[in-house]
């Protein structure tokens, strides 16, 4: 994804997208595809093939899975959504941080959420409407995870690892700039850098969703916010900056935090532990972004930078898909195949739309464009899906 890269080193599934684009839904958000999630950085490797699949029942009030008692190894969990609204299906480790999860499950729809597990206690949360701590179901796993042997899958790892190191301490180095001129009140010069000091938090953001209590510190929409919850992160300062920018002084101490949130997450980076299925499921997290918050516009609501968020989104998913393709190509060829000729397609739509150093504000593009690219993510999203599990099998 040449054109993403280079613009990253300038500057340092789908459903609800097409209902708005006004185009139909064919499945794949919500949808049968495989092994979808993310933030399952704190694994062990995988040790090969789906070793046990287990059928979870989802409502708007209930959240069943057929067995509790499992071994470990690759779990398939294969979600069936019987409410009437759409679903997101988390699986947590004892400790309370995410292993991954699979969102926007529609309405009469399957998803699958493919994870490794060491033997332990978890939780597996069904989330109706994508709010609150969700309806909880405690499980155990016994037995020991095999250690990975091939190389390929190593390298993978260990290169992924410096490329989120890469990716955090670069956001971390654009985010000073951005706060300082947001305390000089530098509105412009803040505007300015807003969009790029995100770029490499979305790149990266499953690892970071991993951790469970730093991403809505630092990247909370408004409208998400819950009763009683503090409002704190980039987005509370892309409000002051673009309608209120006479109370930017105000908000110099949400810059401060927004500072130490991520200094915190830079320190807990070197502990997480990542394998190859946790890098798969967090590509197509990644995708599940794109359809759920850019492609509709509502990622940043007041600044409308949602497409460096998009693009941002999309190397992230590459980059894990290039890691990964030694294994891949082994394993099904004609994935390989189909995922570059996906990928190639919408790096074209987006080079459409470049601007500069970044890309042209979302209020530019016309429905046509909006749906366009939603097209190209929806036939990305369904054969990214399959990676997770080809490369755990």
């Amino acid at each position: 994804m040449a054109s993403v890269l280079r613009t990253l080193a300038l500057s340092g599934s789908l459903a609800l997208a097409l209902a708005a684009c006004g185009g139909a839904d064919d499945g794949a958000d919500g949808g049968t595809g495989s092994g979808s999630g993310s933030s399952g950085f704190t694994q062990a490797a995988p040790t090969g093939a789906v070793k046990e699949t287990v059928a979870v029942a989802a409502t708007d009030t209930t959240c069943v899975a057929e067995k509790t008692d499992l071994a470990a190894g690759v779990i398939k969990f294969a979600i069936k959504n019987q409410g009437a609204q759409a679903t997101a299906v988390y699986v947590y480790r004892a400790d309370k941080s995410v292993v991954s999860e699979r969102n926007n499950i529609q309405p009469g729809a399957s998803g699958e959420l493919v994870v490794e597990l060491g033997g332990g206690s978890y939780q597996l949360a069904c989330k109706p409407g994508h709010k609150g701590e969700g309806i909880r179901q405690d499980f155990k796993v016994s037995g020991e995870l095999a250690k990975q042997a091939d190389p390929r899958v190593t390298r993978a790892v260990e290169d992924y690892r410096a490329y989120v190191t890469a990716q955090v301490d670069d956001t971390i180095a654009k985010t000073e700039k951005f706060v300082a001129a947001v305390k000089k009140g530098d509105v412009d010069r803040a505007k300015d850098l807003y969009a790029p000091s995100r770029y490499g938090w979305e790149s990266v953001e499953p690892v970071a969703e991993a951790f469970g209590d730093i991403d809505p510190k630092v990247d909370l929409r408004e409208a998400d916010l819950e009763e009683g919850q503090q409002w704190t992160g980039w987005h509370r300062l892309e409000k002051a900056l673009w309608t209120a920018p006479g109370t930017l002084a105000k908000e110099k101490k949400y810059g401060d935090l927004l500072l130490k949130d991520l200094a915190d997450l830079n320190s807990r980076i070197p502990k997480a532990q990542i394998d190859a299925t946790s890098m798969a499921n967090g590509a197509k997290e990644l995708l599940d972004e794109v359809a759920t918050g850019k492609i509709t516009g509502e990622e940043e609501a007041f600044s409308h930078t949602d497409l460096w968020d998009f693009a941002a989104n999309v190397e992230g998913a590459k980059k894990v898909y290039d890691l990964l393709t030694p294994v891949l190509q082994e394993k099904n060829p004609a994935l390989v195949t189909t995922l570059d000729t996906e990928f190639a397609d919408l790096d074209e739509l987006l080079n459409a739309h470049v601007s500069g150093d970044g890309w042209v504000t979302y209020d530019k593009l016309s429905k046509a464009q909006i749906k366009e690219l939603a097209d190209g993510v929806n036939a990305l999203a369904e054969p990214l899906s399959g990676l997770a599990d080809a490369v755990a099998g």
